[in-house]
């Protein structure tokens, strides 16, 4: 009988994760829905977070972190350089490399896109859910960071 049970919980845990990978992608894509991405693409959003999350980089120190070709990171930087987003300068312990960084109107652009969206999921956690609900997720919050280091 115990192998019953544990196949039971199984079961209710594959179908929990098929339920949590659904609601969590459209959620995702709601959020996403709030903000005009400006048609980067996902190489160009990628290495601006990057540079926003671990500072300025060298191509090369990109390429490796994003695990791709020097060539194809050359050509994602200067598609952001093209837009404004991204700027590089001389590295002062090299004048061969160049350094990249994101600009002010990036910096701007990224704090305004997660404001509008931050301000749309207030919005909905105001009007969908009661304030017990809101207890509740802000409990499933904390099990879905730890789930997200796993």
């Amino acid at each position: 009988m115990a192998g019953t049970s544990g196949a039971s919980k199984d079961s209710r845990l594959v179908a929990l994760a098929g339920e949590l990978r659904a609601a969590i992608s459209i959620l995702i894509r709601r959020v996403r829905e709030q903000t005009q991405a400006e048609d980067l693409t996902s190489a160009q959003k990628s290495v601006i977070l990057r540079l926003e999350r671990d500072g300025p980089a060298t191509v090369s120190m990109l390429a490796k972190a994003e695990s791709v070709r020097h060539q194809s990171m050359r050509v994602t930087v200067a598609s952001l350089e093209t837009r404004g987003l991204v700027i590089g300068a001389p590295d002062p312990a090299d004048g061969r490399k160049t350094i990249l960084n994101l600009t002010p109107a990036c910096m701007r652009a990224l704090k305004t896109d997660r404001a509008v969206k931050e301000d749309w999921l207030f919005r909905g956690l105001r009007a969908q859910l009661t304030p017990r609900e809101q207890d509740e997720l802000a409990s499933a919050i904390k099990l879905l960071q730890r789930l997200a280091k796993f």
